[in-house]
């Protein structure tokens, strides 16, 4: 059964506004590319008014402010947050499932992740209180120093397509929790439940100006966010290339800037291993999300001596993946976002068809679904490491597979690629795991799995794929500013210029 999209306009100081050019964006639903609704397109003008509006929000003078205000307090809005996305969990499953080809059940799962994240970073802004004024230890008996935990300021949060919500509870949560206040730039092409968490806050009397979202294109919203010069810090998660504008962007006013940017992300697996949990663990790391996922383990190194026995029951897996329309039951692969990701997809393949390697399963449209923007879960074999399909993101259902014979190849191989978000690891030789853990360049290393991820530990990357960590302690960090507070306790003087009033010596 379909379900409606709300027809929302933006949010700005805790109120529902029309953009100041009055004009919406198309929403197509993926799976049957129909158009199902729109939502308001912001420029430069709207961001202003919603920067303004986290100012007076933040205003640390008026002394009731969100800055000032107790972690307990925060906590109080976070944890209402978390109850009415848990309240409205299926309804919101099902909007994210239209909207960015999402299976209904990874939506759901995704909405308890939302939850879990609002009532973790509660947790977080609890305990921020007994932290302040944590005494510095100084060598000298004449000073006491204490540290002070403060919001950066107003944020800006640029939030992307495949995670839609939960993206931006990783953004939303830890700076409310902090005490910023914040504008919230979802990406155009999935932007429903972001409203919807605007209504939410809404709903829960969130205080006016704390949260602003706004929706819109990338060059008209998103960038004049990373360049306003009363903006504090920019939080983005995308593709490099537009992270590298948005550093540029925000190097104008030297805001700091915390960039979760793509991936090439390499499993390793090696002779010991159970052959169906690798395969399972293997096409889950490359699949999951449709295969957009900026961490996906979507380059296979397999050791030799099973590498054709392996890649034979990956493909016998693959082939038992149900691909639909995302509200069937079972579900396990729907559609790429828009028709720009599939055309982007296919021609991925197509080129590594036109280099020389083999697609040994996948690479077309499903003969079942005619309409949609589907691509089947592709197995490519033949790789050289100089091809495309080997070294750039593809963002979409496509595992590539080379051999190796050694330990040391294999990490050779895997550490071979200009990003460093994820990477995993293979083998019931736990010894070797742990050898192969540390070689290994990557932010984020999964050990017999592939892409559980939970809101307790740090997310980011090294080399292209960005810097700084979002979540757990780390993410709440991204949005404090640290200030060292000294004080002189003697009730002698400092000494250092002779007194006026006494003669010199």
């Amino acid at each position: 059964m379909a379900i409606p999209i709300p027809s929302r306009m933006l949010f700005i100081d805790g109120e529902w506004r029309e953009p100041v050019n009055k004009k919406r964006i198309t929403i197509i639903n993926p799976s049957t590319e129909e158009i199902i609704g729109d939502i308001p397109a912001a420029t430069a003008e709207d961001v202003d008014i919603a920067v303004n509006a986290a100012r007076r929000a933040l205003s640390r003078n008026k002394g009731r402010d969100w800055a000032s205000a107790s972690g307990a307090h925060r906590a109080k809005y976070l944890r209402a947050i978390a109850a009415k996305i848990t309240e409205r969990k299926s309804e919101l499953a099902k909007l994210e499932a239209i909207d960015c080809g999402k299976p209904l059940d990874e939506a759901a799962w995704d909405m308890d992740d939302v939850a879990g994240c609002f009532e973790y970073y509660a947790d977080l802004a609890e305990a921020l209180d007994a932290k302040q004024k944590a005494p510095v230890s100084l060598p000298m008996q004449t000073f006491k120093c204490h540290i002070l935990k403060e919001p950066i300021g107003v944020v800006g949060l640029i939030t992307p397509w495949n995670y839609p919500l939960l993206m931006a509870a990783w953004k939303v949560a830890p700076a409310l929790a902090a005490g910023c206040t914040a504008i919230l730039k979802p990406s155009e092409l999935a932007s429903v439940t972001c409203l919807e968490l605007a209504e939410a806050c809404r709903e829960v009397g969130l205080p006016p100006g704390v949260l602003n979202i706004l929706t819109g294109l990338g060059p008209e919203a998103g960038a004049p966010l990373a360049s306003h010069p009363h903006v504090d810090k920019i939080a983005f998660t995308g593709s490099t290339a537009t992270g590298s504008k948005v550093m540029s962007a925000a190097a104008q006013t030297t805001k700091p800037v915390t960039l979760e940017l793509g991936g090439k992300s390499p499993i390793l697996v090696f002779d010991d291993v159970d052959l169906d949990k690798a395969a399972e663990w293997t096409l889950f790391g490359c699949f999951w999300t449709n295969g957009q996922i900026c961490s996906a383990t979507s380059r296979l190194l397999v050791q030799e001596s099973i590498a054709t026995e392996f890649v034979d029951r990956l493909v016998k897996w693959t082939k038992n993946i149900k691909i639909s329309d995302p509200m069937e039951e079972g579900c396990r692969l729907g559609p790429v976002v828009s028709a720009g990701q599939y055309e982007k997809v296919m021609q991925f393949i197509s080129t590594a068809k036109r280099e020389g390697a083999t697609i040994l399963c996948g690479g077309d449209r499903p003969q079942h679904l005619k309409k949609g923007y589907f691509v089947e879960p592709t197995i490519i074999t033949d790789v050289t490491t100089s091809m495309q399909i080997w070294r750039e993101e593809v963002f979409g259902p496509v595992l590539s597979v080379k051999t190796f014979s050694t330990e040391d190849e294999a990490i050779e191989l895997a550490n071979n690629t200009h990003y460093g978000l994820g990477a995993a690891v293979l083998s019931e030789d736990l010894e070797r795991c742990e050898r192969v853990t540390k070689a290994l360049e990557a932010g984020i290393v999964w050990v017999n799995c592939s892409q559980p991820c939970f809101c307790q530990a740090p997310w980011g990357g090294n080399k292209r794929s960005g810097f700084g960590r979002e979540l757990g302690e780390w993410g709440l960090d991204n949005y404090l500013s640290l200030k060292q507070v000294t004080q002189y306790t003697s009730n002698e003087p400092w000494g250092w210029y002779p007194s006026p009033e006494k003669p010199k010596l």
